[in-house]
This record gives C-alpha cells, structure tokens and sequence, in this order.
C-alpha cells in the first residue's frame, strides 16, 4: 500500500465510518474496485483508533463532563455511562461470540452491494420517525435497540451510524441526542475491536518505511475526515435531510451487485 493509496482508504474510512453509508461496506467495494490488498489488521487498528480520536474531538466537552460525572459518583453522568456500557453489549456478544461468521462475509463482496440496499430502505425510514417529532432522551429501551442495530451494523454494508440514529429516532429519542449517543456508544465498539485485533497487527512494513508511513497517511486523513462527517451527519439530520442518503446507497448497492456478476 502506497501513501496515496493510504490517503485514499483513510478519506474512505473517515467519512464513511459517521456517514450513514457503511464503511465497512465501502472499504470491501474499494478493495474490490481498486484491487488494492490492505495490510490486514494492521490497517483496521490504525483507521480505527484515528476514528475514534475524531468522536473525541468532536464530543470532548460532552465527554469530559461525562467522566467527570462518573469520578464524582454523579448520579445523571452514572447513568448515562451505564447505557453506554448497556448499548454495548449486543456487539460485544455478537463480535466475540460470532466473530467467524461476521469475518466470512468480508470474502463476499456481494453481501455488501446486498447490505447497502437495506441500509437505504433504513435511513428512508427516518422521514417517518422524524415526522413525529421525535423529542426524548436515551433510556435502557432506547440503549438497548441502539445496541441490537450496532450489532447488525458489524454486517458489511449495514451501517453503524445509520441504523443506531434510527433505531434512536423511532423509539422517541430527539435527532441530537440519538446522534450523541450513537457516536458516544461508538466508543468503546471501536475502541474494543481495535484492541482485540491489536496483538495480530503488525507495525513493521519493511527497511523503507513505505507501509508505516501509508498508515500514518491513513490514520491522519481518516481523523480529519472523521471530524468533518461527524459534522455534516449531525447538520443533515437537524435539517431534516437525512433519508436523502438513501438514494445513493441503492445505487451503489445495485451497481455493486452488476459489479460482481451477481445481481
């Protein structure tokens, strides 16, 4: 992987990973598109911890109250930490005891194209959650079905950011707090995948250099990215503009199925 090519994947990454378009699902089409053979885990560590820095700084004042909250026994912050942490368990259960089976369909490439056509009948759903005018907070209902959605997500070309606001969105929860939540709860999903794969990842690339410096290229394009999605996601949704993803998705599902001779 060249730095180019590690620039391309990290812009991919960042703004597909908070855009409600399936970055799992983009990075399959783009492997498959560009040819491109990523390093393996070493490359998913990387995006994923500049992803994570991107919720971060995006959320750091919502953050810092929160831990702030948790270490002075805050019964509020305590709560909502503990709906966090509760919103986390179906991924968790379904990453680690079904991690085979979610891997397997990463080879393919049509499950993909497949997801990304149910991704956009689910964020087309969202004009008739927000007609409702949607207004509450986050409860343990609410953290729960946010959860279940984080854990279809881990299916390529379902989308993590897209499913949870929704799921958010119809079960009462106003468009700013689902977003908050979805990219809060976001965290530790991220975060754990990443330390799970952490031990097989490998940081050599070689005497030149060539793969550590593409990941660093990586890694800082999809922070940077990440930060700018995460904005335009919350922008749309407040304007009401968000089933207009959908489109897109359906389009490139479909062409991604004639892609791979399987449509």
């Amino acid at each position: 992987m060249t730095w180019y090519e590690g620039a391309l994947l990290g812009l991919l990454q960042g703004a597909t990973e908070f855009l409600p378009v399936s970055s799992s699902g983009h990075l399959v089409m783009g492997q498959a598109l560009l040819g491109i053979e990523l390093p393996g885990v070493t490359f998913e560590v990387a995006v994923h911890f500049a992803t994570l820095l991107s919720v971060l700084i995006v959320y750091r004042g919502r953050v810092g109250r929160l831990l702030a909250g948790v270490a002075r026994l805050d019964p509020e912050q305590m709560r909502y930490a503990g709906l966090l942490l509760l919103a986390s368990v179906p991924a968790a259960v379904a990453g680690i005891g079904f991690g085979g089976f979610f891997e397997s369909l990463f080879d393919t490439p049509a499950v993909a194209g497949a997801a990304l056509l149910v991704t956009g009948c689910v964020i087309w759903t969202a004009r008739g959650a927000l007609a409702r005018e949607p207004s509450g907070r986050p409860g343990a209902g609410v953290a729960i079905a946010m959860g279940l959605a984080q854990a279809a997500a881990i299916v390529p070309g379902i989308s993590r950011s897209g499913a949870t606001v929704v799921a958010g969105l119809w079960r009462g929860v106003s468009p700013s707090e689902a977003a908050a939540f979805s990219f809060l709860m976001s965290v530790p999903a991220i975060g754990g995948a990443a330390l799970l794969k952490l031990p097989a990842a490998g940081w050599g690339g070689g005497g030149d250099g060539t793969l550590a410096g593409a990941l660093a290229v990586a890694a800082i394009v999809a922070c940077v990215t990440g930060v700018l999605a995460i904005r335009a996601f919350r922008m749309m949704l407040e304007r009401r503009a968000f089933h207009f993803f959908a489109p897109y998705l359906w389009v490139a599902g479909a062409a991604f199925l004639v892609f791979t001779g399987r449509a």
